[in-house]
């Protein structure tokens, strides 16, 4: 199996950072609150709480370079914390939703970070010295519902979102001031800020978890309605595929190479996907388990589960053991997994990645012993 190390750290974590030396981890417990957490002598020490958000905290974001930390709340605020000395120092963001923040992401060169809101916005955030603050322009008019996830191209100027209302979308961050000229070369030489690139209708549900290969070639993102979306060349002319999967929904997904990508989501089990020589997606196994299983092997094992489940239940009034689920199905994870996040430089090739979700865990996932994957 690909597990590293399972560290339990609360009864629920909304989302997870990792600090730039992977010493340090900080987390958001389902509250208002961050936890920062570093590895002594195997054990997990709480070194910080950082206190000021009013409610739920639903994305951080560490930066690799710059050792800042960002967080989004339900409370419709941002902050960008700072270490001076021995304390985490919060700097105010200007966002002006009126609805909760949802999702937080650094640019590449980390001088701009995007936050997904619920008032169908997003907010491109970026420093302003002489007042000491971050502030925010808009890119609006565009979503028809919520923003759920937003991923930087590696050229720090396109910006990918997914919403509830099934799309994706991908968008010009350019700033003048803050972006050079010659950043725009992987854009139209006109394209301005809050540009529409492409719009990908490809969804009939809620889209989430979107993210770009490291070349920045192909973006995936995944439906509500169990399927997982490849789209290359994207632009005026995008080459779009989909894999329907018959198990539960993801939530995010990771790039661990350009023609691999691992999902997370309600199936408590990490699934893999790869390309094959022509370009061609498809689902290859569980990463807790060895072997993938013929979808109709599949399927029928499943009907039986459920039926018998169903047939238990209603006879004797058995409830349905959400540990006893996860462990048939051979994982670490025994709630809904909500986050991906790499361990490491996030190369031409990532072997470690951490998971959390909805059970209070941190799984660490190493790839260096998965032969298979490896060579795919």
């Amino acid at each position: 199996m690909a597990v590293m190390a399972v560290h339990q750290f609360a009864q629920c974590i909304t989302c997870h950072a990792w600090s730039p030396d992977q010493s340090m981890v900080a987390l958001c417990p389902n509250n208002n609150e961050v936890h920062i957490y570093r590895l002594v002598e195997d054990k997990w020490e709480k070194l910080y709480v950082l206190q000021k958000h009013d409610q739920v905290i639903s994305g951080i974001d560490w930066s690799a370079r710059s050792n800042r930390i960002v967080t989004a709340s339900h409370d419709r605020n941002s902050y960008v914390w700072n270490l001076e000395g021995s304390e985490w120092v919060p700097t105010l963001v200007i966002l002006r939703p009126n609805r909760a923040a949802l999702c937080v992401q650094w640019s590449p060169k980390e001088n701009k970070f995007a936050v997904g809101s619920g008032a169908k916005t997003v907010c491109i955030c970026y420093y302003e010295q002489e007042n000491n603050w971050w502030v925010s322009k808009l890119i609006r008019k565009r979503h028809d519902s919520s923003v759920t996830s937003v991923s930087w191209h590696p050229d720090n100027i396109l910006l990918a979102t997914t919403s509830t209302d099934g799309k994706c979308r991908v968008f010009s961050t350019f700033i003048k001031g803050v972006d050079a000229r010659d950043s725009k070369k992987g854009t139209s030489p006109d394209s301005k800020f809050g540009e529409q690139i492409v719009q990908l209708d490809l969804s009939s549900s809620w889209t989430f978890g979107v993210k770009w290969s490291p070349s920045g070639n192909t973006l995936a993102y995944v439906g509500h309605n169990s399927m997982i979306y490849f789209v290359d060349d994207v632009g005026p002319s995008p080459l779009a595929q989909n894999v329907v999967f018959r198990d539960l929904p993801l939530r995010d997904v990771l790039f661990v190479s350009e023609r691999k990508v691992i999902g997370v989501g309600f199936d408590c089990n990490p699934m893999v996907f790869a390309a094959d020589e022509r370009g061609i997606w498809s689902f290859v196994r569980y990463l807790a388990e060895r072997k993938a299983v013929s979808s109709g092997s599949r399927y029928g094992s499943q009907f039986s589960e459920a039926f018998g489940k169903f047939y238990g239940q209603s006879k004797h009034g058995v409830s349905n053991d959400t540990v006893e689920t996860s462990r048939t199905r051979g994982t670490v994870h025994e709630n809904c997994i909500n986050c991906i996040m790499p361990l490491g430089d996030h190369g031409t090739l990532l072997r470690r990645f951490s998971t959390s979700g909805l059970d209070g865990r941190i799984v660490v996932w190493d790839l260096e012993n998965e032969q298979d994957l490896l060579e795919l």
